[in-house]
């Protein structure tokens, strides 16, 4: 099977930085797209930044020009780095990939446990 699990998080004032990292492990042939979202308390999961295994990324408006998403294929990890942090950032962020296991098959979506990342002075 398959294991992700993101680390990183904590509690930071506004403006501040954080960086997330995402590992991923277990029966992985390859990894196609890697994403991060977020959930914030009685909110939907939204999807927050998205990157191909050609590190083309792709952001939601609300975090572009402050996050970076990238990835080492070699390591099979993702990672967010955060700056100018606002309160509404505060979520836990989930880790979230697109899995091939074995050849000939299908990828298949997995998902960290989450990570809490709270912005407040």
């Amino acid at each position: 099977q398959v294991q992700l699990v993101e680390s990183g998080g904590g509690l930071v004032q506004p403006g501040g930085s954080l960086r997330l990292s995402c590992a991923a492990s277990g029966s992985i042939f390859v990894i196609y797209d890697m994403r991060w979202y977020r959930q914030a308390p009685g909110k939907q999961r939204e999807l927050v930044a998205g990157i191909t295994s050609g590190s083309h990324a792709v952001y939601v408006d609300s975090v572009k020009g402050r996050f970076t998403i990238s990835r080492d294929n070699a390591k099979n990890t993702v990672s967010l780095q955060m700056n100018s942090l606002k309160p509404e950032d505060t979520a836990v962020y989930y880790c979230n990939a697109d899995v091939v296991i074995r050849v000939p098959g299908p990828a298949s979506s997995h998902w960290g446990q989450g990570t809490q990342v709270t912005v407040s002075s």
